[in-house]
């Protein structure tokens, strides 16, 4: 399954890099390089495969586990038989590449920044499944208490943006921001349909 494929590769390729410096180097995410050598593209793909210690790598293969495997096995094979696979790769390269965008542009002429992580996929994966699924029950790490995906996502956006408006920190806030965003739209081209299902059953939480 492509979910626990991605899992394998993510966590073998944290390891090399975790063990040899020049691997991590090769293929990390650095604007700099990219935009002086077109050659480096490849790494806007590689740096999601890669992070930068194991409570990094942790916590992103197990966002991707719990809700990964549910959007891959249930949503989409529900509503996409035919190319549930394909929309799914498609839904996390796709997520990988719009979260490179705003850094790169902004950090095109730092040739100290780079970046590694599967964030940016990950959030267009979370936010695909609470398009789909807005009144299933998500937990917020280190708060036991389950909340509604959709007050998730919420918390999640606005928290993301002004993290990365305000700077100051060494997470791609701005990737997650637009990660997440790019779930939203793709899914939404996907199937239209969601957008009115999403509060019609927010809406029955009120009702019930």
């Amino acid at each position: 399954m492509i979910t626990y494929s991605i899992l394998a590769i993510t966590i073998v390729f944290s390891l090399l890099g975790f063990r040899d410096r020049a691997f991590l180097n090769k293929y990390m995410f650095n604007p700099w390089r990219v935009y002086n050598d077109k050659k480096e593209w490849y790494t806007v793909l590689t740096h999601a495969f890669l992070h930068v210690d194991y409570a990094h790598l942790f916590f992103n293969m197990f966002a991707l586990y719990s809700i990964g495997l549910a959007l891959e096995q249930d949503t989409f094979p529900q509503f996409f038989p035919e190319h549930a696979h394909i929309f799914y790769i498609l839904l996390y390269v796709g997520g990988i590449v719009t979260s490179s965008v705003p850094a790169y542009e902004k950090h095109k002429h730092d040739v100290s920044y780079s970046a590694v992580g599967a964030s940016g996929a990950i959030s267009a994966v979370l936010f695909s499944f609470i398009l789909s699924n807005p009144t299933a029950t998500l937990g917020i790490m280190f708060l036991p208490i389950p909340i509604p995906a959709f007050v998730f996502g919420i918390i999640y956006l606005i928290a993301e943006w002004y993290m990365g408006k305000r700077g100051r920190t060494n997470i791609g806030h701005e990737a997650h921001f637009w990660g997440g965003i790019f779930g939203i739209i793709f899914t939404t081209l996907l199937h239209p349909a969601f957008v009115p299902m999403f509060f019609t059953q927010i809406l029955s939480l009120f009702h019930s």
